[in-house]
């Protein structure tokens, strides 16, 4: 399945993330600096969706309240929430 999020307080506008089961495929980030949301795609391809939101949901950037990778937790949470009653998560 593909979710898709729009993304609030940074530089990418969106982030689309691809998830079998409980797993993360693969993450692409619409905007933001390519190579840290190329590189937290990598880092997070075949992992378990928990496992990333509880390593990325209270990760800053700078003075904001929040970042890229935290966006991609918030997201992460999201899916489960939406579609953990459908046998997806």
């Amino acid at each position: 399945m593909v979710f898709d999020y729009k993304t609030v307080g940074v530089c990418a506008r969106g982030i689309q993330i691809e998830v079998e089961g409980n797993t993360i495929k693969n993450i692409v980030f619409q905007g933001g600096c390519s190579g840290n949301t190329q590189g937290i795609s990598a880092l997070c391809a075949g992992r378990d969706i928990d496992e990333v939101i509880k390593a990325l949901e209270n990760i800053k950037c700078g003075f904001k309240n929040t970042s890229c990778p935290a966006q991609l937790a918030k997201a992460l949470m999201q899916y489960k929430n939406r579609y953990k009653g459908e046998g997806n998560v």
